[in-house]
Order: structure tokens, then sequence, then C-alpha cells
């Protein structure tokens, strides 16, 4: 099965799998090592750890195009990339389908937020018209070539127009041809349980630790109808906290002595590579003397 239709097998379930997102290669390893169905590429992530930067529209198309790749070709699993706005209009849209279907998208997450772009559990957000996202949506069902390809329609207006008209928003574009829909930053558990009994399309869920929406857990969500749920930067947060724990024991103390229990061992970091089968490479491709 092609790894498209492998999520879209995975969204019509509606059991509220859980996604954890990667920022580079490695997280994505992991991610697949666990047993976790799918990845999803995070395009806060990529900001922070690729940049250094917030997610407020920085990074550009080919950048976040080259991180799919590697990951694509570091993993077997599906992925689904956070496309932002799209890098620009409807046009713009043709282009970006392309490129990250090419580097090995299974879906792609568009959104409706004025470029640049923010989090969506940053204030200060703005949204285009919904004839405007329509069209993009449109020029992106239009685009790809794998009719698998998941077009996944996000809407950022909760926070502007309230929550009704963010629903009328996920009903316009699943009109228009959204395979899935998600409706972001919902603020309650009420709110998080209208939105897959009101609409039609399979739903996603962003759970993000510190933010807007309520958490209730896998198993609720599962009831709730919801398809997929995403902790997209969960890897990143833990990451961060032990990097500074770590670095600043090595700072302050001179060694990891005290804090060796928070680091991987040598071996593990291997195997998480896969050393072991670029060993057999070598072994394999080795010129005889």
């Amino acid at each position: 099965m092609h790894s498209t239709q492998k999520l879209k097998s995975i969204l019509d379930r509606r059991a509220a799998v859980t996604i954890p997102g990667a920022a580079n290669a490695m997280f994505a390893r992991v991610i697949e090592d666990l047993g976790f169905e799918a990845v999803y590429v995070t395009g806060a992530g990529v900001a922070n750890m690729h940049l250094g930067a917030p997610d407020i529209g920085l990074t550009t198309m080919t950048e976040v195009a080259e991180v799919v790749a590697t990951i694509a070709d570091a993993v077997s699993l599906p992925l689904i990339v956070d496309a932002d706005t799209g890098f620009g209009n409807a046009v713009n849209m043709v282009r970006t389908i392309r490129t990250f279907e090419r580097a090995g998208a299974s879906g792609i997450q568009i959104e409706d937020q004025v470029f640049p772009k923010k989090c969506g559990h940053f204030s200060g957000k703005e949204v285009i018209p919904v004839g405007d996202m329509v069209q993009k949506i449109k020029a992106a069902v239009d685009s790809r070539r794998d009719q698998d390809l998941q077009i996944i329609a996000r809407t950022d207006a909760r926070a502007i127009e309230g929550f009704d008209r963010a629903m009328d928003r996920a009903r316009a574009y699943i009109e228009a041809g959204a395979d899935v829909t998600f409706v972001e930053a919902p603020t309650s558990l009420d709110e998080l349980a209208r939105i897959p009994r009101e609409l039609s399309m399979p739903q996603v869920a962003n759970i993000v630790y510190g933010g807007k929406t309520p958490d209730p857990g896998r198993e609720r969500l599962a009831e709730m109808g919801f398809s997929i749920v995403l902790y997209a930067n969960a890897a990143l947060q833990v990451a961060l906290k032990a990097s500074y724990e770590v670095l600043g024991a090595l700072k302050n103390e001179g060694s990891l002595g005290t804090v060796g229990n928070l680091l991987a061992s040598f071996e593990e970091r291997q195997r998480a590579v896969a050393k072991d089968q670029w060993d057999a490479h070598e072994a394999r491709y080795r010129a005889e003397a």
C-alpha cells in the first residue's frame, strides 16, 4: 500500500490516532521506532529547530521541503506536512503541493491565515477571506498528482471570528474539495466535541502543551470521532528542556556526572540512526583487495 493510501486509511478509521511531530529525521526515526503510524512534519518545529526562530512565518517553502525530503529518506511512515499558508496565493499553492508531494508528503496541511502566519496558539492572528482560501484549496486539489494525497484544510478563525464562523469556514473548505478539515485552537471540550459531530469529513485535533485546547486524552477524542490527534512539538519541548538541564550542569559542574541518567547511551544513539544498516552497506560494497 502506498503511503498516501496508508494515511487515508488511518484518517478513515476515525480512531483518534496519535501522531507526534518531528522537525528533523532523528525525531522521525524515534517516532517510527516506537511504533506510531505516521509522522507530522511540524512547521513550528522546523522554524524553532532549523532557524532558532518563533513560528511567525519565517520559513520558506524550499527550506521545509528539504526537511521533508530528509525525513522521507529516513522513515517509511506516512508524512503529514505543515505547509502553513501555502507560501503565497493560489498560484504559489500549485508549486507548494507539487514540491512537497515530490519530497515525500502523504498529506499536506494548509491554513487560512494571512501571510506571514503565526502559531495557532499565538495572539494577533488574522485570516484571509473565505473565498481566497477556497481557491487555494481548489488549486491544491487540482495540483496533486496522486489523488490519494490528503489535502488538510485548517482554519484559524476561532480566535478571530468565533467558533461558529470557524465551523462555517470548515464546511466551505470541505465543499471546495478538502479531504480533511482542522479547526485550530478550540477552547473547551464542548467545542472539541462539536467539530467531528457537525463536520462530515475526517477531523484533526491539535494538542499543544500549554496551549488553548484542553486535552481529554486519546480515548475521549476517539469517542468524539476525531481521526487523528497531533502532538506536534512534544519531542522538541522535551529535548529543549533536557538540553538546558544537561548543558547547564556541564557549565556549572564541568562534567556530566550528575546528569548522565538524562543522556541516551552511545549504543542507543547509534541504534536510533540505524548504524548497523550503514555498516552492512559498507561491508557489502567494500572493494576487493
